[in-house]
């Protein structure tokens, strides 16, 4: 009896959908980032009134843990503690005459506070 060897890995979907625009911030990010940076890092740091916000911030090194994603424009990486939070989310930059921001659209969040700094899953 032979048994087959070579089996197909597929390739892990990423956990966080990052738009154009997205990519393009982090490219813009990148470009102007800090000595030592190798990448923008999003995690959900508890705070806020409903428990975890999204934070984004630079990287100077990457964490074992972290989940990876090549953009265009640079790296990104994902907290590995927030991953299962984020599973499944998209993530946008949206800019108009007074805001600008990156916005998340995450099916895991159950509830958002009223200013929407924070949500619960």
């Amino acid at each position: 009896m032979t048994t087959d060897t070579t089996s197909k890995t597929r390739e892990r979907p990423a956990a966080v959908i990052l738009t154009p625009s997205a990519e393009e911030r982090v490219a813009k990010l990148m470009r102007e980032a800090p000595e030592g940076a190798i990448g923008v890092k999003l995690s959900t740091p508890r705070r806020g009134c409903s428990g975890l916000a999204y934070s984004v911030d630079y990287v100077n090194e990457a964490d074992r843990f972290d989940e990876r994603i090549e953009t265009p424009g640079g790296l990104f990486f994902i907290d590995g503690a927030s991953v299962l939070y984020l599973i499944g989310s998209t993530m946008d930059w949206q800019e108009d005459d007074f805001t600008a921001g990156f916005v998340f659209q995450n099916p895991n969040a159950k509830g958002a506070c009223g200013c929407g700094e924070s949500f619960t899953v």
